[in-house]
């Protein structure tokens, strides 16, 4: 019996259809893949680490105040899955890259800058905090939602300049805990997570790392290790350190914004004065 051809967008019924393609060649990981991989666990392993430190403290005593050790173990898993992401795309480039390895760099991002960061300010906002559990939740999950659509606008939209359109996800993550790091949670630090999650699906371009800008971005996340590292083990001077460096975050990305607007502005005078 043959199988019925419809045309014309209709369903088209074949029988016994062969797998067409490289179907072998997609399952070999690539070292770049490994990199891949290993952000996600980085990500997996910082809501661990957050999660066993509320369900212990609660079975213990039974409420929960965030431990700084915690949170800086978290933070540091996080930045060790930057790291991971920002030399996969240059061993990508440098060597092979398999055929899903666009998919896995995504996916990882998802769980390392979306799902973590966003559990990070329920645990955070969510226990014994001023603010309602539902604005606490409100404010986690647009910082995950913005993350999956920044990451699905990069797959199919590439700007004309080469830059990235929109806040990167691993550099809202970081603004995300340099937040939850520095301020106790208010209307005002929740609407900061806010303004976070916009500048992530916004229009405005910001720099890719590249050559001398990706050694500096490497650079200034070892820095934050060091300085998290110093942090959470409760050393002199760890929390100015902590504090310096998070309001060196959240100043470099809210810079490249008020910049755009700024010459956005020059550029509307211009079109005036020459009218």
């Amino acid at each position: 019996m043959t199988a019925p051809d419809i045309r014309a967008g209709s369903w088209s019924v074949e029988e016994e259809e062969e797998p067409t393609g490289p179907v072998g060649k997609a399952f070999r990981l690539s070292a770049a893949d490994l990199l891949s991989l290993g952000n996600a666990l980085s990500g997996f392993l910082s809501v661990v680490v957050l999660a066993y430190s509320a369900i212990d403290q609660l079975r213990m005593t039974g409420k929960f105040e965030p431990d700084p050790r915690f949170f800086g173990t978290a933070v540091v898993l996080l930045l060790v899955g930057a790291t991971c992401d920002l030399f996969d795309g240059l061993v990508a480039r440098r060597f092979r890259a398999s055929a899903m390895g666009a998919e896995l760099d995504n996916l990882a991002d998802v769980i390392s800058f979306g799902f973590a960061p966003a559990f990070m300010i329920v645990i955070w906002g969510g226990f014994d905090a001023p603010l309602p559990l539902w604005l606490v939740l409100a404010a986690a999950a647009s910082v995950l939602l913005a993350g999956v659509i920044r990451l699905a606008r990069f797959a199919c939209v590439k700007t004309k300049s080469g830059d990235f359109m929109g806040l990167p996800i691993p550099m809202g993550a970081m603004t995300i805990v340099s937040i939850v790091l520095l301020f106790q949670p208010t209307i005002w630090t929740v609407l900061g997570i806010f303004a976070t999650s916009y500048l992530m699906i916004s229009r405005i371009e910001y720099p890719k790392p590249k050559g001398n800008l990706a050694a500096l971005v490497l650079g200034w996340m070892m820095i934050n290790v060091a300085c998290l590292t110093i942090w959470a083990a409760g050393l002199p001077g760890g929390d100015q350190l902590i504090q310096v460096g998070a309001i060196m975050q959240i100043a470099i990305v809210s810079a490249i914004p008020l910049r755009v607007l700024m010459f956005r502005r020059a550029q509307r005078k211009e079109r005036r004065s020459a009218g």
